[in-house]
């Protein structure tokens, strides 16, 4: 594996304001992820000589993108993991960068389905011929059914209560105020998510995230682009990926693919989980985040739910903050691409841009994560770790 330390830098980005694109074309919004973070960074398309994305961009992605906006990538990248796609791209742009395939790499993240009446789906991902639906699909499985199944083994080997999932929700909400793009800004309690309607037990409504459309960009570029820019230096210190799937039946729900790519990341970066003061985590439903933190080693397995409670994980409560933004849970969640918005709220950090009630002190190590799937079968997960220099 290439290590990463002082090849590459997050040198722009932009995440879209819309929570519902009416009005606004797939294509149109890719361009202006694309345009608002090649300005963060004082770019323009005529630098980008690398172009990476998933499978929600339009038409043929990694071609069309390029084409809308008219400028001719030497290295082209469309990678579907899900949810944890966006973070395994900026890995994999890293990656370019440092071995010299690119100079500067553009990742773009845009969806419309809300606006366009679509079902909310993987992206639009197509599973037809999928070698697991044939078992899988006669079920119906629905996303919060299968992250209930995560949550009640969770409760049934570590004694974690739905009050300490509550506080995931509260955490968020207490982040959200201070967005004023966040689709739902009220501050909640833990009562208040715990008399929220029952969806799948033990997850209630409010432990579910939001639906939204939106997307964003990041700008990644060698070291020597970066310093020739009047931007904050925000270092892609480490990354890893890891993919775990449901093992012809033999599923332990206990553990996440963060177990192996979390540690990696950390070796790869030259830190400390005790580093981190800021961590993005995936939350698709309050269980994800509470497993993250355990498996890419924030906590100790079976700890999270004390890590959280109390309102442990708002930003100047706790040892590291989390989702500063709101997150998925009250912020943003688009097209099922929460990987995208959580390394735009790492960056932020990174940079000390985040709102002041809610910036960390200490912004030197930050963490993103992100998982692809579902958590009880088949998903991918990513962890990027940035320096602040």
């Amino acid at each position: 594996m290439m290590n990463l330390p002082n090849q590459a830098y997050i040198v722009g980005m932009y995440e879209h304001p819309t929570r519902k694109a009416d009005g606004i074309s797939l294509a149109q919004l890719h361009a202006d992820v694309a345009i608002g973070a090649l300005e963060d960074a004082g770019l323009t398309t005529r630098d980008v000589d690398g172009y990476f994305c998933a499978s929600e961009a339009p038409g043929m992605g990694a071609l069309s993108v390029p084409n809308y906006l008219g400028f001719n990538p030497r290295y082209v990248e469309s990678t579907e993991t899900g949810g944890s796609s966006y973070l395994i791209l900026v890995h994999h742009a890293a990656l370019a960068v440092a071995t010299g395939r690119c100079n500067v790499a553009l990742i773009t993240m845009g969806d419309t389905q809300l606006a366009d009446g679509l079902p909310f789906t993987l992206g639009g991902v197509d599973t037809r011929g999928a070698p697991e639906q044939p078992f899988s699909g006669p079920y119906r499985t629905f996303p919060a059914g299968m992250y209930a199944m995560v949550a009640r083994r969770h409760m049934y080997e570590f004694g974690t209560t739905s009050e300490q999932l509550a506080w995931v929700k509260v955490a968020a909400s207490h982040h959200a105020q201070y967005n004023p793009h966040a689709l739902r800004r009220e501050v909640v309690t833990v009562e208040d998510v715990l008399n929220s309607p029952l969806v799948a037990d033990p997850l209630h409504r409010l432990d579910c995230c939001v639906v939204t459309d939106g997307g964003g960009a990041v700008v990644i570029t060698r070291p020597e682009i970066a310093k020739t820019l009047k931007r904050p230096l925000v270092r892609v210190a480490g990354a890893s990926e890891y993919v775990k799937h449901n093992a012809a039946g033999k599923v332990d729900l206990t553990y996440s693919a963060g177990r192996f790519s979390g540690p990696r990341a950390f070796e790869d970066a030259g830190c400390k989980p005790s580093d981190i003061t800021y961590a993005s985590l995936y939350d698709s439903f309050t269980i994800t985040v509470i497993m993250q933190l355990e498996d890419v080693g924030l906590c100790q397995k079976g700890e999270g739910g004390k890590f959280v409670d109390d309102g442990k994980l708002i930003s100047g409560v706790g040892k590291v903050a989390f989702n500063t933004d709101g997150g998925g849970l009250c912020s943003n969640h688009p097209g099922n691409r929460g990987g995208m918005t959580k390394i735009l709220e790492a960056v932020r950090q990174s940079r000390g841009e985040a709102h002041p009630k809610v910036q960390v002190k200490d912004p030197t190590w930050v963490l993103a994560h992100g998982t692809g799937g579902t958590l009880s079968g088949d998903h991918g997960g990513a962890t990027v770790i940035l320096k602040r220099e």
